[in-house]
């Protein structure tokens, strides 16, 4: 069983612990500007020297990857090396920033040769085999179509798809997909704001609801709409949310970063972690609310 590591218990200690206000975007975790396949993307990181997990953040449609700075950064902090792309395709007539499945195992396979590539930031930092995955909006509904094994336009295209065989956790926010997803073998939380105008809440509800196997949680964050883990609300090129976000964006973006990333270290077998998630957290945090089973 893995445990955090010094970045991830100082990140519980102060995010996990602290009232919300007092949290911030942890200066010490640095940014890297790299390729994933064709795509750029930044990847955060924290210090140290040991491999970390990595997370692919999916984001939402046409939200560049800059708009997902502090939160990255915060998944980052408790250890995990964060990757965030900006994935341009074609959606039938339209183009634009649109994540799909394949960008799973692209990810694993940009891992495995950059954790070995003489020269790398990352040579040594990442472990290709611990796989998490985050995701927004559209991106988070890519990611719970892929973890059904099922090519499922226009999250995929092509007769077959298979997950890859490092991922172990996933966590979403603003996502919901209308169907049932096998998603056994894959833990998956759904962390969603209770003002969210466009995914609502009801429809995010009955997505965890029809999830197929535990552990799987559901996570709302009070006061917040569906830009609440961006930067800015209305990032360029979003559409915005008719509803208005009453909490503040930077304890809206910490609430969701801090739950996404304890759920992903439980999922990877860490008890600090999942004693959190499935105890005494939800009674710890003002800010939300907390559904799970831990199977």
């Amino acid at each position: 069983m893995r445990r955090l590591g010094v970045a991830g218990v100082a990140a519980v200690a102060v995010l996990a612990v602290a009232p919300p206000a007092q949290a911030a975007t942890p200066g010490w975790v640095s940014s890297h500007e790299t390729h994933i396949g064709a795509d750029p993307a930044t990847v955060h990181l924290p210090p140290g020297r040991g491999p970390l997990p990595v997370a692919l953040l999916l984001q939402g449609g046409n939200v560049p990857k800059e708009s997902y700075t502090r939160f990255a950064k915060t998944v980052a902090g408790f250890g995990f090396a964060v990757a965030v792309p900006d994935h341009r395709r074609a959606v039938g007539p339209v183009t634009g920033l649109f994540p799909e499945s394949l960008q799973l195992q692209a990810t694993v396979d940009w891992a495995t040769a950059e954790n070995t590539r003489a020269g790398s930031p990352f040579a040594g930092r990442l472990d290709p085999g611990r796989l998490v995955l985050l995701g927004h909006s559209f991106g988070g509904a890519a990611g719970l179509f892929s973890l059904g094994n099922a090519c499922t336009p226009p999250f995929c295209f092509g007769p077959v798809y298979q997950r890859p065989a490092a991922l172990r956790a996933a966590a979403f926010y603003g996502a919901s997909t209308g169907v049932p997803i096998a998603n056994a073998g894959v833990p998956v939380a759904l962390v969603q704001g209770d003002a969210d105008g466009v995914n609502l809440p009801a429809t995010a509800r009955a997505t965890y609801d029809a999830l197929a196997a535990p552990p799987k949680a559901y996570v709302t964050v009070h006061g917040a709409n569906h830009f609440g883990l961006t930067d800015t609300q209305t990032p360029p090129g979003a559409r915005p949310d008719p509803v208005p976000q009453t909490l503040s964006q930077d304890d809206s973006i910490d609430a969701a970063a801090k739950w996404s990333a304890l759920f992903l270290r439980a999922g990877l077998g860490d008890p600090l972690a999942a004693a959190y998630v499935h105890g005494f957290g939800d009674a710890a945090d003002p800010l939300v609310t907390v559904v799970h089973e831990r199977g």
